[in-house]
């Protein structure tokens, strides 16, 4: 039986390939590219009229995938990545159940997709992440995917705090430590620690994804929160990691869908006027 999640016809088997070039993009009709990409995403077709609201369908369908997936130079694997994040910090679980499916209908691997949403877990916290993993895991089996997957860690008990330093200092230096210095009881410290071997030990240090990408997605889980200091000192990282102002926008305009106008507005001005301190 097919489901429909989200008002999205999802089905499994060979899709089309999605438009992946700016100029082709840029080029297309909304309508046209809204169909396209939706086709590829869930299959069935788009602004079919179907359903018990048709027009906030129309409206929605068309601004996503006619218009906000044609902003910005992303690949579609990041931008399903970007919106499974979005989804699963705002616990809108039926949702990323059916962009989980979408994610691997455009090519994002298993082991991507789980890693992305692991990745917000020292952000959201740890109970949000396993609610997330239960929709991702549902989709997984449904396609005959076996769960759990294999293992990512790349880290020992012994090792996870110098090698989360190695990926932490030369994006954030110590920054965290001298703000937790003044903490009561010197548990500040503690903190700091725990921020190293946790956030970049044991979860930056994973292979499946990239320093640049989890970087990335993390910015976008900070924008779904509105934490807006951190959103300085991450969009920081992401700019030492490699990623430009413009992709960085392009991800945030990613997000807007799911989070409203003001929250993207806040990262939107916060990326417009930062400027990167050697």
């Amino acid at each position: 039986m097919k489901k429909v999640i989200f008002g999205l016809l999802l089905v499994a088997g060979s899709l089309p390939a999605i438009a992946q070039t700016t100029e082709k993009t840029n080029d297309m009709d909304r309508i046209e590219l809204c169909k396209e990409n939706y086709t590829a995403l869930f299959g069935g077709e788009a602004l079919n009229g179907g359903g018990t609201d048709p027009e906030i369908m129309d409206i929605l369908q068309k601004y996503i995938f006619g218009e906000v997936f044609r902003t910005g130079d992303l690949d579609i694997k990041t931008r399903e990545m970007i919106t499974c994040v979005c989804l699963a910090t705002m616990q809108q679980l039926p949702q990323l159940k059916g962009h989980t499916g979408a994610a691997l209908n455009v090519g994002v691997t298993p082991i991507e997709l789980r890693e992305a949403v692991y990745q917000c877990a020292p952000i959201i916290g740890f109970p949000k992440v396993l609610n997330a993993m239960t929709a991702v895991n549902e989709a997984f089996t449904e396609r005959g995917i076996k769960v759990p997957l294999e293992t990512q860690a790349t880290v020992t008990e012994e090792n996870r705090y110098e090698k989360g330093h190695e990926i932490q200092y030369p994006l954030y230096g110590d920054r965290m430590k001298e703000a937790m210095k003044d903490v009561p009881g010197g548990m500040g410290e503690k903190v700091a620690r725990f921020l190293t071997e946790v956030h970049f030990g044991d979860f930056q240090t994973r292979s499946g994804l990239d320093t640049q990408t989890r970087e990335l997605l993390t910015y976008c889980v900070l924008t779904v929160i509105g934490a807006e200091p951190q959103l300085h000192a991450h969009l920081r990282a992401n700019l030492k990691a490699g990623n430009s102002k413009e992709r960085v926008t392009a991800a945030v305009i990613q997000c807007m869908p799911y989070i409203g106008f003001p929250a993207a507005l806040k990262a939107l001005n916060i990326i417009k006027d930062f400027q990167l301190d050697k």
